[in-house]
């Protein structure tokens, strides 16, 4: 398009009348140039540290004569924003001189969101080029890995005594199908809950914690608290169960070990089959006392194991593992091999005869031992059997409650606790069928120990295998308990709980003891009849905080929900929760409502007595999509890195030239919704009339009507603003100043690259661009500049190839981000991320690279990451005497040079003929002309680093560097034009100082 215009609307576009507009002159000799800017130098008397280098004092500057002539220097004003030092020595002159201090290289700044988020400066100025020192992570424990850290852990919890003791009564009971449906249910909800629970740890780096931690950040601290505490209690008394399952076992194994004597129950008759059978049966059971002897002895060695730390649990956790699973292959080897001689009568082995006769449900009465007794006290129904069998699924959150030691979380979590749950189900569905046509229904419902029965080749093995499993899941539940205690009081949210805080990689010992003595009280009680559905209450309480999680964070799809688990759905999230809430009914309606009333509780005290929490949760992301509402809880600061949204402004005309009936640039439409995930968000469009407000009133109404008929037209989400003023630079002012309300007000500047500006001879567009970069500077905003708009593709353009990232200095992750949202987009989803970090000729790569990928990968982030060297300032001196090989950008670098010498000729001889120094904008030209080649050959530089990395590329982003200080606005446009030359299409990024990118969840 010749002179850079549009030749004509989009079709279809409505072409209204056109607005006054502004209008530029042709650039004269005598024209004037902005000078203050502002640089991306440390705030005065702030540290900086530099990683990777030492600090060095800058050496001074050469004398550089453009064309013969040299302009006098003010030695006040004389250096660049990146030589300035600060209050802890002085700094090091950076080779990369126009990005200026906040370089990636010098800096390494790439650990800058691990942390909580930093308070912001409470000035424009200050904080803006804090560096951040980068350390190695200190080692503080062992890490383990998938198998010992995750599945061995889930399967020690999950397998306990009610496999051994009640499954094989469960499916004489229910009947075959019944109990295919009732381990299907469970397994269902625990197998949801997983697929939730993995989507949830993978968004993030994971603390300590585990539940605790994902429902916390999730729906936020009250919430998290309140689940979190009953979901330790429920882990603590479940620990007492364990033991008394493995004590009475032992007991009932070796009735001599008893201290006292034993209890006996003595049936006068059974029912069977519907038909009452005369006779006894006689149940002993070991005495109260002996299970509170043995119990607290067994709680006390545990812990003493748990004292120890993790890595003597994971030692000793084979030990109680590899006996059951040999006890669990005994049983099948003795079902397969049934009847044996000495079998009793009900024992058929295999038979279909059986299969048919157990396939549909019995329910009757039993008394307190489970027998059958038409004059007993408990009535079974499928609820009731739900009951007794889901603890027999619970413990898939052995795993994540260990989170903070394990090596990664985001794989061995998901793999570990799906893989222990898929296992165990497929056991309990196989068990059923095998079970059901293993005996009759009497030999199912009367032999309490059916599976030690059959099992080959004694029954001493399953004797031992419950106890081994039961002390296992005993010794898991005082192992996560503690430390989902000690996550919650870190998190100091609670104060009455800052005695079980703990240091990183540091053992709870405080919170084990509190956890013991739990435990030991409830051994001591020794029934647990009353307060076990409230234990399974607590964990379905658990599961349904889980995947409501999920199933928020899914909804609202904020940017930094990015898991790497991708087989969830919000759907399956959904139909978890409400599964969880089905079954805590089935059970019980009133043990629900006691659990729920504790929770919330809970809950209550916690919004009363508790510090508030900032951590981004999804309740927040919500009320940012719900307008005033959002506005009054988010409040005036800003969001929390994984709540943030990009909210463009976009100014539609700065440069003019485009036809009058056009009231936006068509092309900068496509690339705002570009800058949204999904097409949520707001974009805000802006455009400005130059003259006086009292006379075009009307034509601003008029304008904005224009405006708003083309938002609606490019089906972009978005308002319309028009603002009247004197002059471009005064009307964008107000505007960063004013635009937006609360948390809604923009946090990106998008504007186009002003191409046009030297083949039209435009003067105003140098000062005024340099006065937009400024402003947005000074207001704390975001800055993207798009060059090659005109070639921009639109929805139906498909790109491939790359998009490459030239990061140079630390922006809050906004380049980043961009480059991700661009691949949600079925413009550029064929596309590819390369990451290029450009460092200098004496930086550590290979260091640099590993530092570089290790943080895209806790950010869920695939890209390539390529290190590119730069030739330093001095390196070029040195080869351009001994003469250096032509480069692609060498004559645009040498007429860019020209230019320049042929300025500072012109401001010298003006300087000599008035007799006073050259006045921009009322305040003094002074230029370091050392400094001003520097920023050339910076420029030209990456300009030919892009040129031969990325000619192919679909995008480039690079970082923008600041107008440094003390340079006229034509340097300014010279140094920029030399970086986007031959170039077609490039983002130029400038970030703020915020984070918009996160690790954590």
């Amino acid at each position: 398009m010749g002179n850079g215009e549009i030749e004509a609307a989009e079709e279809g576009l409505p072409m209204p009348a056109p607005p006054v507009g502004r209008r530029y002159r042709p650039v004269g000799s005598e024209d004037s140039a902005v000078i203050q800017m502002t640089s991306m130098e440390p705030a005065p008397g702030g540290s900086t540290s530099v990683t990777g280098h030492d600090a060095v004092t800058p050496q001074p500057p050469r004398n550089f004569r453009p064309g013969g002539a040299n302009l006098t220097i003010d030695p006040s004003m004389q250096e660049g924003s990146s030589d300035h030092a600060t209050s802890s020595g002085p700094q090091r002159d950076s080779k990369l001189e126009l990005f200026g201090f906040d370089s990636l290289v010098n800096i390494l700044g790439l650990k800058s969101m691990t942390g909580e988020q930093a308070q912001a400066p409470s000035s424009p100025r200050e904080g803006e080029d804090i560096a951040i020192t980068i350390g190695r992570p200190k080692e503080t424990g062992p890490k383990f890995g998938t198998m010992m850290g995750v599945f061995v852990p889930c399967l020690q919890n999950i397998l306990g005594i009610i496999y051994y003791i009640r499954f094989t009564w469960i499916v004489g009971m229910a009947g075959i199908w019944q109990s295919l449906v009732l381990v299907s249910l469970c397994g269902a909800c625990t197998f949801l809950t997983g697929l939730s629970l993995s989507a949830i740890a993978t968004n993030g780096a994971m603390k300590g914690g585990g539940p605790y931690y994902l429902i916390g950040r999730a729906l936020g601290p009250e919430v998290g608290v309140s689940i979190g505490l009953c979901f330790f209690l429920g882990n603590a008394v479940a620990g007492s169960m364990y033991v008394l399952g493995a004590v009475e076992t032992f007991l009932d194994a070796v009735p001599s070990a008893g201290l006292f004597q034993e209890s006996v129950t003595v049936v006068n008759n059974t029912l069977i089959n519907g038909t009452a059978t005369a006779g006894t049966a006689t149940i002993s059971t070991p005495s109260l006392h002996d299970l509170q002897v043995y119990g607290v002895i067994v709680t006390i060695l545990l812990c003493f194991i748990v004292f120890g730390g993790v890595k003597i649990i994971n030692k000793v956790a084979p030990a109680f593992l590899i006996p059951v699973l040999f006890s669990l292959l005994c049983i099948y080897l003795g079902v397969f091999i049934a009847p044996r001689h000495n079998a009793p009568k009900g024992i058929t082995g295999l038979r279909l005869t059986s299969l048919r006769d157990n396939w549909g449900s019995e329910y009757q009465r039993t008394n307190n031992a489970g027998v059958p007794d038409p004059n007993g006290s408990i009535y079974w129904d499928f609820n009731a059997l739900v009951g007794l069998f889901f603890p027999a699924v619970t413990g898939i959150m052995a795993g994540s409650n260990r989170s903070a030691s394990l090596k990664d979380t985001q794989r061995s979590i998901p793999v570990g606790t799906l893989s222990a749950t898929l296992t165990t189900t497929v056991m309990y569905l196989l068990s059923v069928l095998l079970f059901g046509a293993l005996a009759t229904r009497e030999e199912l419902l009367t032999d309490r120990l059916l599976t030690a029965t059959v099992a080959w080749p004694a029954p001493v093995v399953i004797y031992i295998g419950i106890i081994l499993s039961t002390l296992g899941a005993a010794l898991q539940c005082l192992t996560g308990a503690p430390r989902l205690l000690a996550a919650i009081a870190n998190d100091d949210i609670l104060p009455v709980l800052n005695y079980f805080k703990v240091s990183e990689g540091v053992e709870p010992h405080a919170a084990t003891l509190f956890t013991a003595l739990i435990c030991i009280g409830c051994v001591i009680i020794g029934n647990l009849d009353l307060i076990t559905p409230t234990i399974t209450m607590f964990f379905l309480l658990c599961y349904a905080g889980v995947n409501l999680s999920c199933f928020l964070l899914d909804l609202l799809d904020a940017p930094s929900w990015r898991p790497r688990w991708k087989y969830h759905h919000w759907s399956l999230s959904l139909v978890g929760a409400l599964l969880c809430v089905v079954i805590m009914f089935l059970i019980s309606w009133s043990f629900t409502v006691i659990s729920l009333a504790l929770a919330s509780l809970i809950y209550y005290y916690v919004s009363l007595k508790g510090k508030a929490g900032d951590w981004g949760d999804g309740f927040k992301s919500a009320y940012f999509q719900l307008a005033l509402r959002s506005l009054r809880s988010l409040g005036a600061n800003q969001v929390h890195p994984k709540n943030w949204y990009p909210i463009p402004l976009i100014l539609c005309r700065p440069w003019g030239k485009l036809p009058e009936n056009v009231p936006c640039h068509p092309k900068l439409a496509d690339f705002a919704n570009c800058m949204k995930k999904k097409g949520r968000g707001m974009s805000i469009f802006v455009s400005t009339i130059d003259g006086d407000y009292h006379e075009l009133a009307e034509d601003a109404k008029t304008a904005c009507q224009q405006l708003e008929a083309y938002i609606e037209y490019k089906q972009c989400e978005g308002v319309a603003e028009i603002i009247v003023a004197p002059s471009m630079s005064e009307g964008f002012r107000s505007i960063v100043q004013t635009m937006g309300l609360g948390n809604l007000k923009p946090n990106i500047v998008v504007v186009r690259y002003p191409e046009i500006w030297r083949r039209e001879n435009l003067t105003e567009i140098p000062s005024t661009f340099v006065s937009i970069i400024n402003d947005c500077i000074i207001a704390n905003k975001a800055v993207v500049i798009v060059k090659g708009l005109d070639e921009w593709p639109n929805e139906f353009q498909r790109q491939y190839g790359t998009i490459d990232l030239y990061w140079i200095v630390r922006d809050g992750g906004l380049m980043l981000l961009l480059s991700q949202l661009l691949l949600t987009k079925a413009t550029f989803e064929s596309c590819k991320i390369q990451v290029f970090c450009i460092a200098e000729e004496d930086t550590d790569a290979a260091e640099l690279k590993t530092d570089v990928k290790k943080f895209l990968y806790d950010l869920r982030m695939h890209a390539e990451v390529i290190v590119v060297t730069m030739k330093s300032w001095e390196s070029h001196m040195e080869s351009s005497s001994s003469g250096a090989q032509p480069d692609d950008s060498q004559e645009a670098y040498t007429s860019a040079q020209q230019r320049v010498s042929a300025y500072l000729s012109e401001m010298k001889e003006t300087t000599e003929r008035e007799g006073r120094p050259r006045m921009v904008d009322g305040k003094q030209a002074v230029v370091n002309e050392e400094k001003v080649d520097k920023f050339l050959y910076t420029m030209f530089k990456l300009n030919s680093t892009i040129l031969r990395h990325s000619r192919m590329a679909a995008v480039v982003l690079v970082s923008l560097p600041p107008p440094p200080l003390n340079h006229p606005a034509y340097f300014y446009m010279e140094y920029m034009d030399l970086l986007v030359e031959n170039v077609p299409r490039m983002l130029i990024v400038r970030g703020y100082r915020r984070d918009v990118v996160t690790f954590f969840t």
